[in-house]
């Protein structure tokens, strides 16, 4: 095995009462891949936060090539050679690529001159890696994939030997995935080590040369890629067994539960996202949007759920009509039986500051069940959020603390027991499974199934393919902000790839 390029020994992190990392020993060979996976809630992300100086281990050392080394902030990271990409970009949207990528390395008095010696370095960046970009161009006015090219030349400007990636692949295309696999090969080939942080177990096999899994705060095991499986690494993340297919039975639509047509939405800049956009779900079926985030996904189901409002077009709800364009009310949907998982489960989801047994009846507190006459009741509300927590395996489980404390996962699930228990007759669910791992991917498509078989109209956005391929009985393709095409759930993950680049249903066939 090659030298190690870091080496973490013994790393102790707690907050609280909660032990996030216990005594991890964890050693990266130079000029490799090296995996990070584990649960939600594992530690692993405050693993990479000690490594690049978010946080700082209560005990333990690091040593990166063979020295101890004191990392407090990320500029000590930095001086060490280490790099990072995070899953949420960190660049300036208005900014040129030049511009973020010396953004806070100018290192000269004179702007002009650093701009000068950037341009310079960069172009030989982009040569010697495959990271081609323009750096003129605005960073609001390039694709993801793009994006995302600009956060790793950030990195190597600095000087990164060590480039540590937290789910980069979660708002690329398979055709932007790939490109990316390709860069990270070359960035090794070249000498540089990569740290993945994935919880998709398929690109931890295609490309890492090493990974390592944790559960519950500790290290449970180091593997060579080429000498482990999917089906290994799965159940040492979780902990037992894990169905990695979606079994589910012939789908038998009843009526229609959900009907648009010719739906036109704008974003709050006043561009218009969606495009007279038309389709039906049936109730005892799933439609699957699939296409890369930006396309109008979110605008439309936005528009759907009452959040925005749409420019033109109608929405049947069990036949009678959404008032999209006008005063659609939230509450009045879910009173009517539309419930709704959106997207970004901290900014519309979930009120971070409140208890979670707060946040399980968020929007459902005027039901008269939580209710004690004019007021809430305590003692109601307590006892249903235990009986979610437990039915939904919501960790840790604790329905007084804040929301904010548990992993993103688990604060997925407790918007998913909150709308889903419901039981709505239309439920539209947003990205159900970001940042989710492997366990509770396998319970999420269960329910949504689940549902799908009582009778209930689900209408699923996603930008994972595999999601949408397991779960959808139809998929409706979005890109530029209109239906470029409608298939069946044996689509090919290629001829989705390319209806989501745009390409057109004859070019798509061929």
């Amino acid at each position: 095995m090659a030298e190690a390029a870091i080496e973490l020994i013994g790393i102790n992190k707690s907050f609280g009462t909660v032990h996030a990392n216990r005594d991890i020993h964890l050693e990266i060979p130079r000029g490799t891949i090296h995996g990070i996976i584990g649960e939600n809630g594992a530690g692993k992300s405050t693993l990479m936060s000690i490594l690049y100086g978010f946080y700082q281990a209560d005990s333990g050392e690091i040593k990166v090539d063979g020295k101890p080394t004191a990392i407090r902030t990320p500029n000590d990271a930095i001086a060490v050679g280490i790099g990072m990409v995070h899953q949420h970009f960190m660049l300036v949207q208005n900014f040129t690529v030049l511009e973020n990528v010396i953004l806070g390395a100018e290192g000269e008095p004179l702007l002009n001159k650093s701009i000068g010696k950037a341009r310079s370095e960069l172009n030989r960046l982009e040569k010697e890696y495959g990271l081609e970009v323009d750096p003129d161009a605005i960073i609001e006015e390039l694709p993801v994939g793009l994006q995302q090219r600009v956060e790793i030349l950030k990195a190597l400007y600095r000087g990164a030997e060590i480039l540590i990636l937290d789910e980069p692949t979660g708002v690329l295309t398979p055709a932007e995935a790939d490109h990316l696999f390709r860069i990270l090969q070359q960035l090794k080939e070249q000498g540089k080590t990569v740290v993945l942080i994935t919880h998709k177990l398929r690109e931890i096999m295609a490309i890492t040369d090493n990974v390592s899994v944790m559960r519950q705060g500790t290290m449970v095991a180091t593997r060579r890629t080429a000498e482990t499986t999917v089906e290994e690494l799965a159940e040492l993340m979780v902990g037992r067994r894990v169905l990695l297919r979606v079994e589910k039975g012939e789908a038998k639509p009843g009526g229609v539960k959900l009907a648009v047509k010719d739906l036109t939405v704008k974003d709050s800049r006043g561009v218009t996202m969606v495009k007279d956009v038309s389709f039906d779900i049936r109730g005892g079926e799933i439609v699957g949007i699939a296409g890369v985030a930006g396309n109008g996904q979110s605008e439309l189901i936005e528009a759907i759920s009452g959040i925005r409002r749409a420019v033109s077009g109608s929405v049947l709800l069990d036949g009678k009509p959404i008032d999209v364009t006008g005063n659609a009310d939230p509450g009045d949907l879910r009173d009517r039986g539309l419930a709704h998982v959106p997207e970004d489960r901290h900014h519309v989801g979930l009120v971070l500051a409140f208890d979670e047994q707060e946040n399980s009846i968020l929007g459902y507190h005027d039901d008269p069940k939580y209710l004690k006459g004019p007021f809430l009741n305590a003692e109601a509300i307590l006892q249903d959020a235990k009986d979610k927590i437990e039915k939904y395996d919501i960790r840790p489980g604790n329905p007084r603390l804040k929301t904010a404390n548990f992993s993103g996962g688990n604060q997925q699930k407790i918007v998913l027991a909150r709308e889903m228990e419901q039981d709505p007759g239309v439920l539209i669910v947003g990205q159900p499974t970001r940042g989710v791992d492997v366990g509770a991917i396998e319970f999420i498509h269960k329910r949504l199934i689940a549902m799908r078989d009582r009778g209930k109209a689900v209408l699923l956005v996603s930008v994972e393919l595999d999601e949408i391929r397991s779960l959808s009985d139809r998929i409706l393709v979005m890109f530029d902000g209109r239906v470029v095409g409608e298939r069946g759930p044996d689509a090919t993950e290629g001829e989705l790839g390319l209806l989501m680049a745009g390409v057109e249903h004859r070019e798509a066939a061929e």
